[in-house]
């Protein structure tokens, strides 16, 4: 009886994903016996999954989840899978979540999703009001390897504590090592609608009366780097959801001959890839030029927050020729007290670009005939948005960038700059003038409001809209690359007894983590990321193989009763 109870406790680890997996792959013409190998599963385990499959191809679910509790509901499935989606965002920025923050998005989530549905709809699938309790999460944060996470009793004095200590030691070695603000730099990542008016204006309220707006399609991530002097501003990093938009096509852009670093994935967000190669082919090579023409010291300092882009290694893993370079990175939870990128910087550049979208929606009116409606739907593009982003981080000032050093470097910071909110003021007042002019309802509250939604957390329709975009787009690019090999690299194609080998063994690989590894939420994570990023790729190839195969083999034997029925005939 125990080799069974052991089989038994093992079948309620596979999670609701790899489940749902396996109908999918069963749907598109794997057979049963290639998903036995393919999961290391036996064929009745495989068969009991799939005899619920209308079941698991409704359930909505947090990677990770393995097993449905009775008291769980569509609803609860769905807040989870979003809420890591927030989770992942607010993290990519480098800030950590504490538990509380979670909890309260949970049921925020939770609510938004429940507060519309129709007097008819059943208690059964509603349940009790949802309480995001301590066992709630410690269970989701089991679940799903979400990490980053302050526990109760680190609050703010604890950030400011911190925050106090990095500055007195990061003076310390500012004196010791004769730095000077041309030697220093920071950078930081901000998200960005760059498609998106104030909610007064007739164009916002036309475009949200519309079935099926989604402006995550609008969203992107943009780097953002200079040093502390505010003499040199490092060509920015910019990460899209497509690798080559249609407008970049029928311009026959060069992507490489922009003046941003165009990167893209699914979820446009910035990668310890992306940041690397950033690192590598944009900030050394320019900074070491810099540093040569002002006949400065070889040496950098570039201080980096603690998002998951950044890697904790970053600075022994850089190329010998790169050694001058030295990484300092914020403590936990003070990005927003020191970071210098946060000290106006970014929210500069978000107005600078407000300013030059309504100087070019100005133009376009004066000068053609088009109106701004028109403008606006047909033609207002993301190569438009790539001159509009050149041009504010171009006239991001000299001041605001010098002022954003006052908490973390007060000394290097003159008196002048410390009137930087100047700028600001000034700013805003000139899209105000635009606006009128243009006949929009705007006014100084608008253009905060606007900016603020940039910098905010996502609302729970975002999230949804994220998602699916996400989704759609990693299924386009996995089917364009699988495509793409497909055709090009006839030469170069992978054998299917290789791929076969290549799933069987990553099956084995991941048994043996998961029963030997003391975290079971790192695997579950980690394990997560490679079977999206490499794994799907491999079964895609073979599922197309495979139904190309049973394509052959029908039209094979299709032939001869043809060729029967055309000789009984004669």
């Amino acid at each position: 009886m125990r080799p069974n109870k052991i089989k038994k406790e093992e079948r309620l680890k596979i999670t609701i994903e790899i489940k749902k997996e396996i109908v999918q792959k069963y749907e598109k013409g794997v057979r049963q016996t290639d998903l036995c190998k393919q999961y290391n599963f036996s064929k009745s385990t495989i068969a009991t999954i799939l005899k619920k499959a209308d079941f698991y191809k409704e359930l909505d679910v947090a990677k990770g989840v393995s097993i449905l509790s009775y008291r769980r509901n569509k609803f609860t499935e769905k807040m989870e899978t979003l809420l890591l989606v927030w989770i992942n965002d607010i993290q990519l920025k480098g800030d950590s979540l504490s538990q509380n923050m979670i909890c309260l998005k949970a049921q925020s989530i939770y609510k938004d999703l429940t507060q519309n549905l129709p007097s008819t709809s059943s208690t059964k699938d509603i349940g009790e009001e949802f309480k995001a309790s301590k066992g709630w999460f410690d269970k989701f944060k089991n679940r799903t390897g979400i990490h980053s996470v302050v526990r109760h009793g680190e609050g703010a004095s604890a950030n400011k504590e911190a925050a106090e200590k990095f500055v007195h030691e990061f003076q310390k070695l500012m004196q010791s090592e004769g730095y000077r603000p041309e030697q220093v730099f920071n950078c930081d990542e901000t998200g960005f609608f760059w498609k998106k008016m104030p909610k007064r204006t007739f164009i916002t309220k036309e475009e949200l009366a519309l079935p099926g707006h989604k402006p995550m399609k609008d969203r992107l991530t943009l780097l953002f780097c200079a040093n502390a002097s505010g003499d040199l501003k490092i060509k920015p990093l910019l990460v899209y959801h497509s690798e080559n938009p249609r407008v970049f096509k029928q311009h026959k852009v060069d992507r490489h001959k922009l003046n941003i670093m165009w990167k893209s994935n699914s979820r446009a967000w910035v990668t310890r890839q992306f940041f690397y190669e950033w690192m590598t082919e944009v900030f050394a090579p320019t900074v070491k030029r810099y540093l040569q023409e002002k006949g400065l010291p070889e040496k950098v300092v570039l201080i980096l927050d603690n998002a998951p882009a950044h890697p904790p290694h970053l600075e022994e893993n850089l190329d010998e020729e790169y050694n001058f370079i030295k990484i300092k990175f914020l403590p936990p939870n003070t990005t927003a007290i020191l970071q210098p990128m946060d000290q106006c910087v970014i929210s500069n550049f978000k107005k600078l670009y407000i300013k030059a979208l309504f100087e070019r929606c100005f133009e376009v009116i004066t000068d053609t005939k088009l109106t701004l409606r028109d403008f606006w739907k047909n033609h207002f593009n993301i190569l438009h948005c790539v001159r509009l982003i050149n041009q504010a981080w171009g006239d991001v000032s000299v001041r605001t960038l010098q002022s954003a050093w006052k908490k973390v470097w007060p000394d290097c910071v003159n008196g002048d700059a410390l009137e930087g909110h100047e700028d600001k003021i000034e700013i805003v007042d000139a899209v105000v003038l635009l606006g009128k002019a243009m006949h929009l309802e705007v006014d100084e509250a608008d253009i905060e409001e606007l900016v603020e939604e940039n910098n905010g957390e996502l609302t729970t329709e975002e999230l949804q809209e994220l998602r699916i975009e996400q989704e759609n787009v990693r299924e386009e690019k996995e089917e364009q690359m699988s495509s793409e090999n497909e055709n090009n690299n006839k030469k170069k194609t992978v054998q299917t007894s290789d791929i076969k080998k290549i799933l069987h063994q990553w099956g084995e690989l991941k048994e043996l983590v998961n029963k030997w590894h003391p975290n079971q939420a790192v695997v579950s994570r980690a394990t997560n990321i490679f079977d999206d990023n490499v794994i799907n790729h491999f079964t895609n190839v073979l599922r197309k193989r495979r139904t190309q195969s049973t394509l052959d083999c029908f039209l094979k034997l299709s032939s001869p009763k043809k060729h029967q029925e055309s000789t009984d005939d004669k």
